[in-house]
């Protein structure tokens, strides 16, 4: 792995940790297509560079973040049935499901149409948005759920905690930004435990990478976030599951042959 791959890798990561098409599988199908091979310090890579995506979050929702007490209490009932089943399967995933393309291109696939049914079946929400107190402990209990989904490679956290919310009942610019918030202890949480695992036996050429990585992906989402914000509010996601079924097609052909 060199310079102008973790730039790439930054890169993408910063815009796709947060939009519904999966930003490990992205990373994932980008090593493989770069030939990057799939190292212990690789998979650490792909985990720990998205703490530069949430540092853009932690930066434009820091009230909500660190003073808004009914939200934080919301997202850390959220963030329990991640930690609980991340923490039991980590070595399963990490050594069975980080890396595997094949895995990505199915769970790609598949997320993609169940967008592309969910947004031409979901009945239309009231046309005001819930403010983020209004979600109940239930549901963000249910969206937890729905986020453990994401333990899978090319699920996307985004689009499990985004669709999952709306079929609770939660509107969608609400749930949009709940999903911001939740990716800060979710992704914070998994990174710290694979660094604690894994950063004793990264070299300084490593650590170095790592670093460039993480400043990509930071300035990067920062653009992102603040595009989506506005996006959500005047359309559905149905590109992004066409976008997904497509890449998936497009990676099978060409990286599983």
């Amino acid at each position: 792995m060199n310079f102008i791959d973790t730039l790439i890798l930054g890169v993408i990561e910063g815009v796709t940790e947060f939009l519904p098409i999966s930003s490990t599988g992205h990373m994932i199908l980008a090593g493989k297509w770069l030939q990057i091979p799939s190292t212990e310090f690789v998979k650490s890579f792909e985990i720990a560079i998205q703490l530069g995506a949430i540092l853009a979050v932690c930066c434009l929702f820091r009230r909500r973040l660190f003073a808004d007490i009914p939200v934080i209490k919301r997202v850390a009932a959220a963030f329990v049935p991640t930690m609980i089943i991340g923490g039991i399967f980590y070595k399963l995933i990490k050594k069975y499901l980080l890396g595997n393309a094949a895995v990505v291109v199915w769970a790609l696939g598949i997320g993609g149409v169940i967008i592309i049914l969910f947004e031409n079946f979901h009945r239309p929400e009231p046309p005001r948005d819930l403010d983020l107190k209004n979600i109940s402990y239930r549901q963000a209990v249910g969206i937890g759920l729905f986020q453990s989904l994401a333990v899978i490679p090319g699920v996307s956290r985004a689009a499990a905690t985004i669709i999952g919310g709306m079929a609770l009942g939660v509107a969608r610019a609400t749930i949009v930004e709940f999903s911001f918030l939740l990716a800060v202890p979710t992704m914070g949480a998994a990174t710290v435990l694979d660094l604690m695992k894994s950063a004793p036996k990264f070299t300084l050429s490593e650590i170095t990478l790592l670093g460039w990585g993480f400043g990509v992906s930071f300035l990067t989402a920062l653009l992102v976030v603040r595009w989506l914000i506005g996006f959500v509010r005047t359309n559905n996601f149905i590109g992004f599951g066409v976008y997904r079924v497509v890449l998936a097609c497009l990676a099978a052909l060409v990286l599983l042959r």
